[in-house]
């Protein structure tokens, strides 16, 4: 456990814990690029660490994903408590986006370590050893 409030977790557990609680969020923190091509879990919700043009973390990161857990809810009401599982493409991002959210009062961080696409195998393919896609959870493409 990274900063002891973030838990290293697989697509399959996140998978578990978001079938068994029906408020945690899955945060999406890849680039929109991705979110839109390469695609998605379902029923993300989409806030990018970083996006184009810039490709820089984006300063209002943490007042997005409050943004976007009041519209998802509701209610402006303890959102720190909120359980959040955060994915990229890999969990290295995810991790950081995670990270961020501790330093603003979140408690209840979860990063999916083998992300979106997963590990690169030894040909540097992604979507072959692990990951969400490749554990067959649910997903689309726009």
């Amino acid at each position: 456990m990274s900063g002891s409030k973030i838990k290293e977790i697989s697509s399959q557990q996140a998978w578990e814990i978001l079938e068994g609680d029906p408020q945690a969020v899955l945060l999406d923190v890849r680039t929109s690029m991705e979110y839109e091509y390469v695609g998605h879990p379902l029923n993300a919700m989409h806030v990018p660490w970083m996006d184009a043009p810039d490709w820089n973390v984006d300063a209002r990161f943490v007042d997005n994903v409050r943004q976007a857990l009041v519209k998802r809810s509701g209610s402006d009401q303890d959102l720190e408590s909120t359980v959040i599982l955060a994915i990229c493409r890999s969990g290295k991002r995810s991790q950081a986006a995670a990270e961020e959210l501790v330093s603003h009062g979140f408690n209840h961080l979860y990063n999916i370590e083998d992300g979106f696409e997963g590990d690169m195998d030894n040909k540097k393919h992604r979507n072959t050893i692990n990951g969400w896609r490749v554990a067959n959870l649910p997903w689309e493409q726009s």
